[in-house]
């Protein structure tokens, strides 16, 4: 069983590794609803508390798996969901371009807000979310009137803790002014270390948790990555492209033998960095196959000596990978 770490200063104790269920919806091959119910099951199991979905995956659907998986073991589960992207066509919003090759649609207006809130629950099919995050900042909404709303949410009983995804420090900061931030959701990984510069910084010093997303590279870190198949959403990410992937399987080549001679698997091992970067990170890693998620579930077992850091801190140095990252 995962061991439990508390969620920044004003969080519960819940699973140091947490499960992303964004994997659930096709973005990295075809996944069908009865198994995706069971996967997220058997993540419980292992102690990843942590649920982590968004209204966007799948268009809402991703939410619904999450419901069915946690009915009738709600205790089980600490949800978190996201906002701010606009899928439903009869909302408006700012465009934020990627760097991927497509542009999202953001909305951070208090009424947009609450309508997303109100359909969350709905298809979670529970009264209450442990945590909820703004997916992006509205770049034509104040950081501050959006969670004001949301904080409001925590007044209303509807909402445990508040939450930002993919924000500038300075974005924390102001938040946190209006309302106590629990936790800040952040691709951080063994070959994207960006959050190091700025992010982590404020994060300790206001004692906010860091939500690790693709803490596996999306798959890179496995080591098991050779090509992405068409219609895999990484096709869109830079890191993946055909000349990029081969550079970045050699100069990530060192990290997968340091894994094989540890005895551990390189998820394992990248995992098990993150965990040791400070008890307040938490990784939710995401897949598909119950298999993967027992050794995942491992990796919180790993103990990593101070030789043995520093050496991977040489190994998977920041900005050793080739290409740009999403916002």
């Amino acid at each position: 069983m995962i061991d439990k770490r508390p969620l920044g200063k004003d969080g519960p104790a819940i699973g140091a590794i947490g499960y992303g269920a964004m994997v659930l919806e096709g973005y990295y091959g075809a996944s069908d609803d009865g198994a995706a119910v069971e996967t997220i099951q058997q993540a419980l199991a292992a102690g990843m508390t942590m649920i982590d979905s968004a209204d966007a995956y799948g268009n809402g659907h991703n939410e619904e798996l999450v419901g069915q998986a946690i009915r009738g073991r709600r205790t089980d589960a600490f949800v978190a969901t996201k906002f701010g992207i606009v899928f439903d066509p009869a909302w408006t919003g700012t465009d934020l371009p990627t760097g991927w090759g497509f542009s999202l649609k953001i909305n951070g207006r208090p009424d947009y807000a609450r309508a997303c809130l109100d359909a969350s629950l709905r298809r979670l099919g529970i009264d209450t979310v442990d945590l909820w995050y703004l997916h992006y900042p509205d770049p034509a909404v104040p950081i501050e009137e959006t969670v004001g709303a949301m904080a409001r949410e925590v007044e209303a009983g509807r909402v445990r803790h508040i939450g930002l995804s993919n924000v500038t420090a300075d974005q924390v900061e102001r938040a946190h002014a209006v309302h106590p931030v629990t936790a800040v959701q952040y691709e951080y990984s063994a070959w994207r270390r960006e959050a190091e510069t700025a992010l982590l910084p404020v994060l300790r010093r206001l004692d906010i948790a860091l939500v690790a997303w693709a803490p596996l590279g999306s798959g890179f870190l496995t080591g098991a990555v050779q090509e992405i198949p068409k219609g895999d959403f990484r096709q869109f990410n830079p890191r993946y492209s055909e000349e990029n992937l081969v550079r970045n399987r050699d100069r990530f080549a060192p990290f997968m033998s340091f894994a094989r001679d540890l005895g551990v698997t390189p998820a394992q091992l990248a995992l098990a960095w993150l965990l040791h970067r400070q008890d307040a990170v938490f990784p939710i890693p995401g897949t598909r196959k119950a298999e993967r998620i027992a050794e995942n579930a491992r990796a919180a077992e790993l103990r990593l000596s101070a030789a043995q850091l520093e050496r991977l801190d040489e190994l998977v140095r920041p900005g050793l990978a080739e290409g740009a990252t999403l916002v």
